[in-house]
């Protein structure tokens, strides 16, 4: 892999992205109803053109987008990142009259779209789902929940991932595009540790045709799998300009506090504590980079790099918040400071678009198959693909 430095141009427009973060998100983002879609959010981040770089950049530029965005309005930040879970599967595997209606949409903030994976009973095991397609003459019916599902209910699409062969494990799921007006389509808010807009969905007969198909049928998972191996590296790049933000804010306070007759970065176990939080930032963000970089290029080993990176990452800014939190005390608590916002911010990424465990065990398989062993038994190795669904 090429080295990561960054070129002059991309610093500076990282840099233009925070600036305008600060000042023109930030504000906006600090008005809004917590658990509510902030639409004039998305907006102002249409017209400074984020929403449209969304479906115009490769990962690399997705990861500093999201990065940048991170270190000065974690809102705008997760906002993007919805608005690109819930349409890169049209921009991908959508038809041509898909693409037509929804994603200049997207792109304007105008509509607001959701990523409907996760179910009471699948969210690890994204295979696992249950929302049933059930055949009729016409096409099929959705019946069934969805949960945890960012944007729900006040998203105007749902891609949504349903069951169409029984017992066919990934094989069985199909993708489908669902406007949020279908007859059927019903769905409750949920109060979160952070206040996203996130809910529950439930699908009491939704009607669905073949028109409204992502994809091939049976072929959903691929289709999900597709839009993650993009996103988890961003994800890791959400952490990395959280766990930055944290490190900034640690670098001014353990300067300027005293204590015991000194500044606390005189202290050698601060000193040492701020060394390890930004080596372990900046090793997760050249991870970050890395995973980005393989997807640009479209090399074989990106479902691993990409579970690396999230891993990697979310971990790194978990630990990061929460030194910077210790290392400023009970100030960090107060309702409104930054690091009690980013320490209720930085615990979601270890869960979602896979767990860590999830990633760990993602990491591990792909090992074995790109050195040949997955299929190992007996002393004998057999080089069968894994998550084939993935490619």
């Amino acid at each position: 892999m090429p080295g990561f430095a960054l070129e002059p141009q991309q610093l500076e427009w990282c840099a233009q992205v925070r600036t305008m973060a600060a000042e023109r998100l930030r504000p906006l983002a600090d008005k809004a109803e917590p658990g509510r879609v902030n639409r004039p959010l998305l907006t102002e981040m249409a017209e400074h053109g984020l929403l449209t770089r969304l479906f115009t950049a490769g990962a690399l530029d997705l990861c500093l987008m999201r990065e940048s965005l991170a270190h000065a309005c974690t809102e705008a930040e997760t906002a993007l990142a919805l608005q690109g879970l819930g349409a890169h599967p049209i921009r991908h595997s959508g038809t041509r009259r898909q693409r037509d209606c929804w994603l200049p949409e997207v792109m304007a903030g105008r509509a607001v779209a959701a990523f409907a994976l996760s179910e009471p009973g699948a969210g690890s095991d994204a295979a696992a789902l249950s929302l049933a397609a059930e055949p009729t003459p016409d096409g099929w019916r959705l019946t069934g929940e969805k949960r945890w599902i960012s944007n729900a209910p006040e998203a105007d699409f749902y891609t949504v991932f349903a069951r169409t062969t029984p017992g066919a494990g990934a094989r069985g799921v199909t993708a489908f595009l669902v406007p949020a007006d279908r007859p059927g389509l019903t769905g409750a808010a949920l109060d979160m540790l952070s206040p996203h807009p996130i809910g529950a969905l439930h699908f009491d007969g939704v009607p669905v045709t073949a028109d409204d198909m992502l994809g091939e049928p049976d072929r959903g998972f691929r289709v999900a799998m597709r839009t993650l191996n993009l996103f988890r590296p961003s994800v890791g790049a959400f952490a990395v300009g959280m766990a930055q933000a944290a490190l900034d804010a640690t670098l001014a306070h353990t300067a300027l506090r005293s204590a015991f007759d000194g500044r606390l970065k005189d202290l050698q176990t601060v000193a040492h504590q701020v060394a390890e939080m930004a080596t372990r930032t900046e090793a997760a963000r050249l991870l970050v980079y890395a995973a980005a970089s393989a997807y640009d290029v479209g090399a074989p080993d990106v479902p691993m790099r990409a579970a690396m990176a999230k891993l990697l990452a979310t971990e790194t800014a978990q630990y990061v918040v929460d030194t910077a939190v210790q290392l400023h005390g009970a100030r960090a608590l107060q309702r409104g400071h930054l690091l009690e916002h980013l320490y209720r911010e930085v615990r979601a990424p270890r869960i979602y678009e896979g767990a860590t465990e999830v990633q760990r065990g993602i990491i591990a398989k792909e090992l074995y198959a790109l050195e040949g062993l997955d299929g190992a038994k007996d002393g004998s190795a057999k080089g069968s693909a894994i998550e084939s669904d993935a490619s």
